[in-house]
């Protein structure tokens, strides 16, 4: 644990200034923050005459915001830290899955090193919390498992993290059901899943196998939908009623689901109110080139959703940043979120709930009690970072600067 110290001069948010018009402004303010253990334990305006003998660490009149959770990852695919090297064009998923196989065998000894580079950058830009799904299939077995496994517990004093067992080329062929109980055994936390009609094509016998093993090890779930239309709506009502019939209330999510954003909107209204009920999550990448769940009637219902980054760097595409509040900026552009609060707020998509301001303008964070994770950038408040995606000049995980420097 770190030892005490104050981080002082820290901007801070402090409320909203509105007229009949709405929200115009952010109000913040310098204070500074005393961090033992981990944790705030006190927050002091700067005129607070800090007592002699005490360390201090200038924070230099930055802003702060919550740290990033990275809820979208794939951290045993990526090619950082290897020469460079474009993907191979592929004419559909079936293709890109073939050549992914073909060279899973080669990469498999420098997972460790590639996830770490990964890592790195994740941490740079301010993701102190990584979901990272990992291939078990019966080209890798548990190789990429290890690897990255392995990696993440190297950095285990710099951020926390979940691993989602992902059955990359299916989970109902050869002996993968078999190869996700051993992952399972050896270090996954959640179980995954990957287009029940388009790869499995067996929506049901997917699904059900799915939440058998998360009820068999008492495991969360997280399934890649990439599934549209019709089909892939009914793969989440159907998700749906497998949770509810399970009481896996609160721990199952969908990653991508595009389907969400293809029917209408009385049927986008009836799944988000299912999900809400159950606690399901929506996990969004913000693609340019594919329709997008309805964010925001989703988060008006009251389901949680999340951004990640994706796979970056590797054979399913070159481009990437390790970004997840370059996210709520392109979620900010697409949704026409160009207003002070709308920005302000949106913030939750890449924290994973706080924000440092509610709707109405109290203050919600930081508080003393709170871990001291913290994000410090120049910028005058949230909606300004959020709007520019400002470099993030220090990164601080539980009191300890993590990335970047103060």
């Amino acid at each position: 644990m770190t030892a005490s110290y104050w981080l002082t001069n820290v901007r801070l948010e402090t409320g909203y200034q509105q007229d009949e018009k709405g929200v115009y402004e952010t109000k913040t303010s310098l204070f500074h923050l005393k961090i033992a253990d981990g944790k705030i334990i006190e927050k002091k305006d700067a005129s607070f005459v800090i007592p002699s003998g005490e360390t201090k660490v200038d924070g230099k009149g930055l802003l702060a915001v919550p740290t990033f959770k990275e809820m979208h990852n794939h951290l045993d695919k990526t090619y950082l830290s290897l020469d460079w090297k474009a993907p191979i064009p592929a004419k559909n998923l079936t293709e890109r899955l073939r050549l992914e196989a073909m060279e899973l065998d080669a990469l498999a000894p420098s997972t460790k090193q590639r996830a770490s580079a990964m890592i790195e950058l994740l941490l740079s830009q301010g993701s102190t919390h990584i979901r990272s799904h990992v291939n078990i299939d019966p080209y890798i077995g548990l190789k990429n498992l290890e690897g990255v496994k392995a990696a993440l517990e190297n950095y285990s004093d710099k951020l926390t993290y979940e691993i989602v067992a992902f059955p990359q080329h299916g989970l109902l062929k050869d002996n993968v059901i078999s190869l996700m109980k051993d992952a399972m055994r050896n270090g996954a936390d959640i179980v995954g899943g990957l287009d029940p009609a388009g790869i499995d094509r067996n929506i049901e016998k997917s699904l059900y196998e799915v939440m058998n093993l998360a009820t068999e090890f008492d495991a969360d779930v997280d399934i890649h939908l990439h599934d549209g239309g019709h089909v892939g709506y009914y793969t989440v009502d159907k998700l749906a009623e497998l949770v509810e019939e399970a009481k896996w209330h609160n721990r199952a999510a969908v990653s991508h689901a595009f389907s969400l954003g293809d029917v209408p909107v009385p049927q986008q209204e009836e799944i988000a109110e299912k999900l809400s009920n159950l606690g399901m999550s929506i996990m969004s990448t913000i693609p340019i080139n594919r329709t997008l769940p309805p964010i925001d009637l989703l988060d008006r219902k009251g389901v949680n959703v999340y951004l990640g980054c994706d796979g970056f760097y590797d054979s399913w595409g070159p481009f990437g940043t390790g970004d997840v509040l370059e996210k709520v900026t392109r979620y900010g552009e697409l949704y026409r979120k160009s207003d002070e609060l709308s920005l302000s707020q949106s913030l939750k998509f890449a924290t994973g709930g706080p924000t440092a301001l509610t709707k109405d303008g109290k203050v919600a964070w930081p508080l003393a009690g709170d871990e001291a994770n913290l994000v410090l950038v120049n910028a005058s408040c949230t909606a300004e970072a959020v709007a520019r995606t400002p470099k993030r000049e220090a990164v601080i995980f539980r009191g300890k600067v993590v990335s970047g420097q103060i």
